[in-house]
C-alpha cells in the first residue's frame, strides 16, 4: 500500500452565478424547476443501502403554491429508527477505520457533483420547497453547500496537523478519533446547505449520522442524499430518516450509544435537548457533544454619522431578502432621529419596488412564507402592531394565503425600544424601528445589549472611527457574527465563520475548524524510544 503526505486541494469560495436574463445558465435553471414542478416524487427513509417505504405518508407543497403537490415522503415509526441506530453502528466499524484521505475524496467529489451536474436540481428543489428566489437558492444550495465541503475537507487537514513537540528520545503524536457512538443530526428549513453541513460534517472525521430533515426542506434533502450515494458515501454512514420529530429524538436520544448532537433551530427545543440529554447520563457511555445554533433577535444600529443610502440599503437586503426567513436577518432597528426621514423615504422606496410571487419569476424579490403556522404567526403580530398604541405599521402589512403563503415587506415603527417585535424572535418579513434622539447613542447600546436572549449577528453603522470602536466594545457579547458597516447578513464559508453564544447556541462556527474540532476525540500517544531500566532518578545519589 502506497504511503504519503497527501495534500488537499486548495479551498476557494464557489463563483456564484448571476442568472442574468438570456443567460444560458438561467434557462436550464428554470427548465429543471418547470420539469421537478410537473413531476410527483415519492421520498423514503434513506437506512444503510435501504429506501424504506412505510406507507404513511405526507403530501410537499410549494409554499408560493400550497394546493400543488409535488409528491410525498414516508414517515419513519420507532422501528425504523432503531434499526437506523443499528445500521450507523454496524456502517461506523469500517467507516471510522477508513483513512483520512478516502473520507476527503468522497465529499471532494459531492463538491463537484453540485457545483456541475446536480446544481439546476438541487437550486430548483430549494426554489420549490422552500420558496427561494433565483438568487437566494444559488448562494445557498450551490454555493454555500459546495464551500461547506470544499472548506471542511481543508480544515479537517488542519486538524490532522496539528501535532504535539517532542522531546529527546520521545516521539509524541496526536490521533483525532471520531466519537464513539453515533450523532444525532437536526438540520432547519431555511437553508439547505446547512441542511447538508450538519450531517456531512460530522461524518467527514469519520462519524455515523441519523439525519432527521424539517418536513418542509425534505423535497430537496432527497437531493443531498443523491449526491451523498453518487459521491460514493457508504452505506449508513448518513442515514436519513422522516417523521415525527419527538419518536425520532426519543428514539435516539435514549440510546445509550448517542455520542452528540448537531442541530440548527428554535432556542426551545435546543434547551429541551440539553434537559433530555442532562436526565439521561447515567445512560449514555459517553458525555454527548452538544452543538447548536439557535434563534436570533438581529440588530442594526446608525450613528448620526451613518451614511443614510447604506443604513437603509442593509436593512432593505438585511431584513427582507428570503421573507426574512434566516436566524440572522435584522429583525431590530435603532436610528437616529436627524437620518430617520432619509432613511424611512428609502426603505419606502426600495420596499415598494419589490415584486413579490413565485420564484419562478426570477424578478420576484419577495416570495413566500414556508407554512400557514408562520404565516398565521407573522400575520398575528402585524394586526396586534396596527392597532397597539406605542406601534405603527407604516410599510407594508397587508397579505394573502389565497395561493402561497404571501406578506408583504412589512416596517413596525415603535415608541417603545422594548416592544415585543423588538425583543421576540418572528423569523418573516416584518422589521420593527426605534428611533433615537441623536444624543443618546451611547445609552442605546446599552438598550441593545440587554434587550434580547439571543446574540446571534448584529451591525453598526458609523462614519467616526472612535465611535466604531466603543460600539464594538460596548457589543462585545451582543453577537456572534459582527458587522460594521455592513447588513448581519451573508456570512461565507471561510470568510465569516457563523454562529452565535447567549440564547443563539454554542457558538461552534459551523463551516470552521472549531466545529469540526466538537466530532472528534484526542488521543495523546507518546512512544519512547530507549525506555529507563533503573527507577532511580539523579536526585536520589548521596
Amino acid at each position: 500500500m502506497a504511503n504519503g503526505f497527501f495534500k488537499v486541494p486548495k479551498a476557494i469560495n464557489e463563483p456564484v452565478r448571476n442568472y442574468a436574463p438570456g443567460s444560458a445558465e438561467r434557462d436550464s435553471l428554470l427548465a429543471m424547476y418547470k420539469k421537478m414542478y410537473n413531476e410527483s416524487i415519492d421520498v423514503p427513509a434513506y437506512i444503510g443501502g435501504e429506501e424504506i417505504r412505510t406507507g404513511n405518508t405526507a403530501t410537499m407543497n410549494p409554499p408560493h403554491d400550497h394546493k400543488h403537490s409535488l409528491g410525498t415522503f414516508h414517515l419513519a415509526e420507532k422501528e425504523h429508527i432503531e434499526k437506523a441506530v443499528e445500521v450507523a453502528l454496524e456502517a461506523r466499524k469500517k467507516w471510522a477505520e477508513t483513512p483520512w484521505e478516502e473520507r476527503a475524496a468522497i465529499f471532494l467529489k459531492a463538491a463537484d457533483l453540485l457545483a456541475g451536474p446536480y446544481r439546476d436540481k438541487l437550486n430548483a428543489a430549494t426554489m420549490l420547497a422552500q420558496s427561494k428566489n433565483i438568487g437566494q437558492a444559488e448562494i445557498d444550495a450551490a454555493c454555500e453547500l459546495i464551500d461547506f465541503f470544499r472548506f471542511n475537507v481543508e480544515f479537517m487537514t488542519d486538524i490532522y496537523q496539528n501535532q504535539p513537540s517532542s522531546s529527546a528520545g520521545i516521539w509524541n503524536r496526536m490521533e483525532y478519533r471520531p466519537l464513539e457512538g453515533f450523532v444525532y443530526a437536526i438540520t432547519p428549513f431555511n437553508f439547505t446547505a446547512i441542511a447538508g453541513n450538519l450531517p456531512a460534517a460530522p461524518a467527514m472525521m469519520g462519524n455515523v449520522i441519523i439525519w432527521k430533515p424539517a418536513r418542509t426542506q425534505i423535497f430537496s434533502a432527497n437531493v443531498i442524499m443523491q449526491i451523498f450515494k453518487e459521491a460514493g458515501l457508504p452505506d449508513g454512514v448518513i442515514n436519513m430518516v422522516t417523521g415525527k420529530s419527538s419518536t425520532i429524538t426519543e428514539v435516539v436520544m435514549n440510546n445509550p450509544e448517542f455520542a452528540g448532537v448537531h442541530f440548527t433551530g428554535s432556542t426551545p427545543v435546543f434547551k429541551s435537548f440539553w434537559k433530555m440529554i442532562g436526565n439521561n447520563m447515567n445512560n449514555y457511555r459517553y458525555y454527548p457533544r452538544i452543538v447548536g445554533e439557535t434563534g436570533g433577535k438581529d440588530f442594526v444600529w446608525a450613528h448620526p454619522t451613518a451614511n443614510a443610502a447604506q443604513v437603509a440599503t442593509a436593512l432593505s437586503r438585511g431584513a427582507f431578502e428570503y421573507q426574512g426567513q434566516k436566524c440572522s436577518a435584522a429583525s431590530r432597528a435603532y436610528i437616529p432621529k436627524s437620518m430617520w426621514k432619509e432613511v424611512e423615504a428609502q426603505l419606502r422606496e426600495d420596499l415598494d419596488s419589490m415584486k413579490m410571487g413565485s420564484p419562478e419569476d426570477p424578478s420576484n424579490f419577495i416570495t413566500a412564507v414556508i407554512d400557514r403556522g408562520s404565516y398565521e404567526k407573522l400575520t398575528g403580530f402585524i394586526e396586534d402592531a396596527k392597532k397597539d398604541k406605542d406601534a405603527d405599521v407604516i410599510i407594508g402589512g397587508t397579505y394573502s394565503m389565497d395561493k402561497g403563503y404571501f406578506i408583504r415587506p412589512t416596517v413596525i415603527l415603535t415608541t417603545d425600544p422594548h416592544y415585543v417585535t423588538m425583543e421576540e424572535e418572528l423569523f418573516g418579513p416584518v422589521l420593527t424601528i426605534y428611533v433615537y434622539e441623536d444624543e443618546e447613542w451611547e445609552d442605546i447600546l446599552k438598550v441593545i445589549d440587554n434587550t434580547s436572549p439571543y446574540a446571534l449577528t448584529g451591525a453598526i453603522f458609523s462614519g467616526d472611527r472612535y465611535v466604531i470602536g466603543k460600539a464594538t466594545k460596548a457589543l462585545v457579547n451582543a453577537a456572534g457574527n459582527f458587522y460594521i458597516n455592513d447588513k448581519p447578513t451573508g456570512a461565507v464559508v471561510g470568510q465569516q465563520p457563523f454562529g452565535g453564544a447567549r440564547g443563539s447556541g454554542t457558538n461552534d462556527k459551523a463551516g470552521s475548524v472549531w466545529n469540526l474540532l466538537r466530532w472528534v476525540s484526542n488521543r495523546t500517544i507518546k512512544e519512547t524510544f530507549v525506555p529507563p531500566t533503573d527507577y532511580r532518578y539523579p536526585f536520589l545519589g548521596e
